[in-house]
Protein backbone atom coordinates (compact mmCIF):
# COMPACT_ATOMS: atom_id res chain seq x y z
CA UNK A 1 0.00 0.00 0.00
CA UNK A 2 3.03 2.72 0.55
CA UNK A 3 4.05 1.67 -2.58
CA UNK A 4 1.40 2.79 -4.11
CA UNK A 5 0.89 5.77 -2.12
CA UNK A 6 4.42 6.47 -3.15
CA UNK A 7 3.94 5.79 -6.84
CA UNK A 8 1.33 8.23 -6.68
CA UNK A 9 2.97 10.95 -5.17
CA UNK A 10 6.03 10.39 -8.02
CA UNK A 11 3.54 11.05 -10.84
CA UNK A 12 1.72 13.72 -9.18
CA UNK A 13 5.15 15.79 -8.41
CA UNK A 14 6.00 14.89 -11.71
CA UNK A 15 3.49 16.22 -13.25
CA UNK A 16 3.06 19.47 -11.81
CA UNK A 17 6.98 20.05 -12.21
CA UNK A 18 6.35 19.72 -16.01
CA UNK A 19 3.81 22.85 -15.23
CA UNK A 20 0.58 20.51 -16.32
CA UNK A 21 -2.38 19.41 -14.25
CA UNK A 22 -5.41 17.73 -15.57
CA UNK A 23 -7.98 18.54 -13.58
CA UNK A 24 -11.72 16.64 -13.78
CA UNK A 25 -14.73 18.14 -13.36
CA UNK A 26 -17.28 16.03 -11.30
CA UNK A 27 -19.28 13.24 -13.29
CA UNK A 28 -17.84 14.88 -16.80
CA UNK A 29 -16.16 13.50 -19.67
CA UNK A 30 -14.49 16.33 -20.34
CA UNK A 31 -11.21 17.85 -18.47
CA UNK A 32 -9.65 21.21 -18.00
CA UNK A 33 -6.19 21.41 -18.59
CA UNK A 34 -4.05 24.19 -16.69
CA UNK A 35 -0.50 25.06 -17.95
CA UNK A 36 1.82 27.82 -17.05
CA UNK A 37 2.76 28.03 -21.02
CA UNK A 38 0.99 30.38 -23.37
CA UNK A 39 -0.41 28.32 -27.00
CA UNK A 40 1.49 29.78 -30.06
CA UNK A 41 -0.86 31.98 -31.63
CA UNK A 42 -3.47 30.43 -33.66
CA UNK A 43 -2.25 29.38 -37.53
CA UNK A 44 -3.89 30.82 -40.33
CA UNK A 45 -6.31 27.97 -42.25
CA UNK A 46 -8.16 28.34 -45.51
CA UNK A 47 -11.73 27.51 -44.61
CA UNK A 48 -13.26 25.66 -47.26
CA UNK A 49 -16.39 25.94 -49.00
CA UNK A 50 -19.29 25.57 -46.58
CA UNK A 51 -21.52 21.72 -46.38
CA UNK A 52 -25.01 21.63 -45.70
CA UNK A 53 -25.79 20.33 -42.51
CA UNK A 54 -22.25 20.48 -41.04
CA UNK A 55 -20.18 22.92 -38.57
CA UNK A 56 -16.43 23.83 -38.83
CA UNK A 57 -14.39 23.66 -36.00
CA UNK A 58 -11.63 25.60 -35.98
CA UNK A 59 -7.86 24.55 -35.67
CA UNK A 60 -6.63 24.76 -32.31
CA UNK A 61 -3.64 23.59 -30.28
CA UNK A 62 -4.06 21.26 -27.88
CA UNK A 63 -1.47 20.02 -25.04
CA UNK A 64 -0.34 16.75 -25.64
CA UNK A 65 2.77 14.91 -24.04
CA UNK A 66 4.05 18.35 -22.70
CA UNK A 67 3.75 20.39 -25.33
CA UNK A 68 1.43 22.06 -27.54
CA UNK A 69 0.28 20.39 -30.81
CA UNK A 70 -1.95 21.96 -33.18
CA UNK A 71 -5.16 20.24 -34.33
CA UNK A 72 -6.52 21.17 -38.02
CA UNK A 73 -10.00 22.81 -38.10
CA UNK A 74 -12.36 20.51 -39.70
CA UNK A 75 -16.40 19.95 -40.09
CA UNK A 76 -18.73 18.30 -37.47
CA UNK A 77 -22.29 17.49 -38.14
CA UNK A 78 -24.49 19.96 -36.95
CA UNK A 79 -26.70 19.34 -34.38
CA UNK A 80 -30.05 21.46 -34.89
CA UNK A 81 -30.97 23.55 -31.91
CA UNK A 82 -27.65 23.90 -30.63
CA UNK A 83 -24.22 26.17 -30.87
CA UNK A 84 -21.10 24.66 -31.14
CA UNK A 85 -18.43 26.48 -28.39
CA UNK A 86 -14.86 26.06 -30.57
CA UNK A 87 -12.01 24.81 -28.28
CA UNK A 88 -10.49 27.72 -26.23
CA UNK A 89 -7.55 28.62 -24.45
CA UNK A 90 -8.31 31.39 -21.38
CA UNK A 91 -5.29 33.00 -19.12
CA UNK A 92 -6.45 33.07 -15.76
CA UNK A 93 -4.12 34.59 -13.00
CA UNK A 94 -0.67 33.81 -15.16
CA UNK A 95 -1.75 29.99 -15.85
CA UNK A 96 -3.47 29.12 -18.71
CA UNK A 97 -6.80 27.37 -19.09
CA UNK A 98 -7.92 24.64 -22.14
CA UNK A 99 -11.68 24.21 -22.49
CA UNK A 100 -12.48 21.47 -25.24
CA UNK A 101 -15.28 22.58 -27.90
CA UNK A 102 -18.59 22.07 -26.66
CA UNK A 103 -22.28 21.74 -28.39
CA UNK A 104 -24.53 24.55 -26.49
CA UNK A 105 -28.52 24.60 -26.46
CA UNK A 106 -29.59 28.20 -25.47
CA UNK A 107 -26.24 29.84 -27.02
CA UNK A 108 -25.35 31.76 -23.67
CA UNK A 109 -21.57 30.27 -23.68
CA UNK A 110 -22.39 27.71 -20.61
CA UNK A 111 -22.44 24.31 -21.87
CA UNK A 112 -25.46 22.67 -20.65
CA UNK A 113 -24.01 20.54 -18.84
CA UNK A 114 -22.51 23.41 -16.27
CA UNK A 115 -25.51 25.13 -16.50
CA UNK A 116 -27.84 25.81 -13.55
CA UNK A 117 -30.73 26.93 -15.62
CA UNK A 118 -30.50 26.33 -19.10
CA UNK A 119 -33.04 27.79 -21.55
CA UNK A 120 -33.38 30.71 -19.30
CA UNK A 121 -34.24 33.39 -22.33
CA UNK A 122 -33.19 36.28 -19.44
CA UNK A 123 -30.05 34.88 -18.86
CA UNK A 124 -28.19 38.17 -20.01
Amino acid sequence: MKKIAISFAIGAASLLTLGAAVVPSTAQAQAYITIQSAPPPPRAERVPPPRRGYVWAPGHYEWRGGRHVWVRGSYIKARPGYAYRAPEWRERDGRWEYRRGAWDRDRDGVPDRRDRRPNNPNRY
